[in-house]
């Protein structure tokens, strides 16, 4: 395998991962009430698809598609996730449990996309990949910021008086 095969394979794990976050946020804005934390979500959702049309132009430069069965693996999770998402209680949190943990793996991902693309001396995928994790940095600081308010509220999602 060469260092350029590599670096497409990572450039589509990493499109993978938008496709199966995108699902994952459909869910969590569909369980969020809170109109602050839907709105950052649903603003994250944009830039999710913004990072995965970015991915997609890395892969054509490579005269590669993304890989249909990574993309439904992530799609058949991601749905999985939705339907346990409706069913449980204290989704505040949760949400803000599952989106931190996510967005830090994006952020890991991205780390190691940005310097496989360097040692391959492709700069514009490199580019990307700080573009997409400085992207996922800020939505994991907005979660950051926001732990009181998740606490508050599954505290009250679960009937307990703040």
């Amino acid at each position: 395998m060469t260092i350029q095969e590599q670096l497409v394979k990572h450039i589509d794990e990493a499109y993978a991962m938008e496709q199966n976050v995108l699902r994952m946020l459909d869910s969590m804005i569909d369980t969020t009430d809170d109109p602050e934390m839907r709105s950052h979500l649903e603003h994250h959702k944009q830039e999710t698809k913004q990072q995965a049309q970015r991915l997609e132009q890395c892969l054509s430069a490579y005269d590669a598609s993304p890989s249909k069965l990574k993309e439904a693996g992530g799609i058949v999770g991601a749905l999985m996730k939705g339907v346990v998402d409706k069913a449980r209680g204290e989704k505040a949190g949760r949400n803000a449990r599952d989106g931190f943990a996510t967005e830090h793996m994006e952020i890991a991902s991205y780390q190691l996309l940005e310097r496989v693309a360097l040692r391959a001396g492709d700069e514009k995928t490199a580019e990307v990949a700080r573009t997409n994790r400085r992207e996922e940095e800020e939505m994991a600081k907005k979660i950051d910021a926001s732990w009181d308010k998740a606490a508050d509220l599954s505290l009250q999602e679960a009937g307990i008086p703040v």
